[in-house]
């Protein structure tokens, strides 16, 4: 059986080169890993594959983070996707606000890579498991 194809997706959106490839680098023996340089490169991705999760920066040219989640959550077809914020931004009201706004996480960098791994894989556990829940009870109220 192929490994791959049981992977979770997940599109890491930087507009830093070096914060992508560090990034690249720790998820790669773990997830299937897209990336997106811009909000724009990020919805372009949207259009043809919705992933598992997306992994955003908040300080971003043209479009910051809070812009992208408020796009997403606010569109049918991407309302669902988990996304955790991955930020220099360390004020508690700069969390406050990525979660009010729908993110399931808020990870400041620098980050540990196991600690990076960790909260990405519990959160995909949840998503499972509330999706899997939603299935059931439309299920249920179809029967």
């Amino acid at each position: 059986m192929n490994k791959q194809k049981n992977r979770a997706v997940i599109i890491l959106v930087d507009d830093n080169d070096i914060n992508i490839t560090i990034g690249e680098t720790i998820l790669a023996g773990h997830y299937t890993v897209l990336t997106a340089l811009s909000a724009e490169k990020l919805f372009c991705i949207l259009d043809n594959i919705i992933p598992d999760m997306i992994l955003l920066d908040i300080v971003m040219p043209e479009m910051d983070g809070y812009e992208v989640i408020k796009n997403l959550k606010s569109k049918p077809k991407t309302k669902d996707i988990p996304v955790i914020f991955l930020t220099g931004r360390t004020d508690p009201s700069d969390e406050k606000k990525g979660l009010s706004l729908g993110a399931v996480d808020y990870i400041k960098k620098p980050f540990k890579p196991d600690f990076l791994l960790k909260r990405i894989e519990v959160c995909l556990k949840l998503y499972k498991k509330k999706t899997a829940s939603e299935t059931k009870i439309r299920k249920f109220l179809i029967d």
